[in-house]
């Protein structure tokens, strides 16, 4: 019924298939917070949304990278959320110094 091509299109889909769409989903979806928080605050600026996004979709993605048990995909993610995660925690550390800071400050 179908041609040959779209058949194993459909075979090929599963429960991993799912995982990987929504793992593409979620990591994509980081770049339409980021321009709805650009035309808020009027200026290109990456919110700390994006950041938790990328650090979702890189671990959905890994889990699916693994499945497959590819070794490029696999360490491609890994590395993307070496960096996610460091972003995150200096934009974490600096938030918790402010107020010791503006307190010093004002002091």
């Amino acid at each position: 019924m179908w041609p040959e091509y779209l058949q194993r299109l459909l075979d090929s889909f599963d429960v991993w298939a799912l995982v990987g769409f929504l793992g593409q989903l979620v990591f994509a979806s980081r770049f339409v917070v980021q321009w709805i928080h650009a035309e808020r605050v009027g200026r290109s600026e990456i919110p700390l949304a994006f950041w938790f996004l990328s650090v979702a979709g890189g671990v959905i993605l890994l889990f699916y990278a693994v499945q497959l048990a590819n070794i490029v995909f696999i360490v491609g993610q890994v590395t993307g959320l070496a960096i996610y995660l460091r972003n995150l925690h200096l934009i974490l550390q600096s938030r918790r110094s402010m107020p010791s800071q503006q307190s010093i400050a004002g002091a």
